[in-house]
């Protein structure tokens, strides 16, 4: 017979998530089905509470704000958000991070007429 433990009040396969990863995830799944409001909202959440103890998880929240903005047609809202990015991303050395910085300077290369573009870009190229 096969017996099935009960885990202890707390203990979960996600009981190292934080509220602030969890709005994070929330806010990635919601742009995967194209609500960007909803996604916004979470992710500003997200930056808002905290749970965002690492400073790698919130230049990576702030990448992904930016590009949820930039879809809902707010260029000035991106960009803002990308120069966080950038902000909280100096001197941090990750996959997750370059990814980002990745993405960032291909939707800036569409947007390359548009006013601060070429000086954000430059700052990312330099990461």
């Amino acid at each position: 017979m096969c017996s099935i433990s009960t885990p202890a009040p707390g203990d979960s396969w996600a009981s190292h998530y934080s509220i602030g990863r969890w709005a994070h995830e929330a806010g990635m799944i919601l742009t995967r089905l194209g609500d960007y409001t909803s996604a916004q909202d979470h992710l500003h959440h997200a930056l808002d509470i905290h749970g965002l103890d690492r400073r790698r998880t919130r230049a990576i929240v702030l990448a992904n704000l930016g590009t949820v903005r930039l879809r809902r047609d707010d260029v000035d809202g991106a960009l803002t958000a990308w120069t966080d990015f950038l902000d909280c991303a100096d001197s941090i050395r990750s996959i997750k991070a370059q990814g980002s910085v990745h993405d960032i300077r291909a939707h800036l290369y569409r947007l390359r007429d548009v006013p601060r573009v070429g000086e954000l870009d430059e700052r990312a190229a330099a990461r």
